[in-house]
């Protein structure tokens, strides 16, 4: 079913259980400048299981070592009974035999040394949100957004149906840290890919990498400057060099 004008597909949802507010924080700003969004930040196992009840996420970041009744690895055990489809993230200072081998029955998706780097947190989201593209199971594929390229059609995929999108009305489209976000003429679609993996889908006679966060329409153009084009009112950023390879695919269209 088609979005309603400026709606969006919703963004991986990420859960973070940790009790070190200070260490929460931090990793809840990491996470959101990552172009995710937290389904919340609580501090022990309980609350977690709580928070699940009304607010279910994707992902669950999950220290080991929670203060309370429950420490991290019977907490994720909680949450199999409940949720078996969530995806576990541990994150832990303790990485011995014991606490790893008991982690692993509840089968995470990936282990966070501390301290770590934005980058071992970014990378181990991905390769997890990878994971969860390719399973089968209806309900893991909710996150997966996919896009196939029909004739003069582009068919995208939002939760459980497929969008069909007229080529002729995607005006441009944006890279948006993990995520592209299609502008067409009356509605905007956000979708869970790379503008590069976009590039690769799309017809070339039609659509032009203008920048390396823009593809656009070329038959949508309205004006170009000598460091931009303009579609629609919006102004969009040319890189150095590619205006010779613009014109020339403007006359073979």
């Amino acid at each position: 079913m088609p979005l309603e004008k400026n709606a969006m597909i919703r963004p991986v949802k990420i859960l973070i259980v940790e009790d070190e507010m200070i260490i929460a924080a931090n990793i809840s700003l990491q996470i959101t400048e990552m172009g995710y969004e937290v389904s919340g930040v609580v501090p022990r196992g309980e609350d977690a299981l709580n928070h699940l009840r009304d607010n279910l996420p994707d992902i669950v970041l999950i220290d080991i070592q929670l203060k309370g009744k429950l420490d991290g690895i019977e907490t994720a055990q909680r949450m199999r009974e409940f949720h078996d489809e969530l995806a576990i993230i541990y994150l832990t200072a303790n990485a011995d035999e014991v606490h790893f081998n008991r982690a692993k029955t509840t089968n995470p998706f990936a282990f966070i040394s501390k301290p770590f780097k934005k980058l071992d947190l970014q990378r181990s989201i991905e390769l997890t949100i990878n994971q969860l593209k390719d399973t089968t199971t209806p309900k893991k594929s909710k996150i997966e957004n996919s896009t196939f390229v029909l004739k003069e059609f582009l068919f995208i995929r939002h939760q459980e149906t497929m969008v069909k999108v007229d080529i002729k009305a995607i005006r441009y489209i944006e890279a948006d840290r993990n995520y592209c976000r299609i502008f067409c003429t009356e509605k905007e679609y956000l979708l869970v890919t790379t503008l590069k993996d976009m590039d690769k889908k799309l017809p070339q006679r039609h659509f032009f990498r203008i920048h390396r966060s823009y593809i656009i329409n070329l038959s949508r153009i309205d004006e170009i400057a000598g460091t931009h084009v303009v579609i629609a009112k919006k102004a969009i950023p040319m890189a150095k060099g590619m205006r010779p390879e613009l014109l020339k695919k403007l006359q073979t269209i």
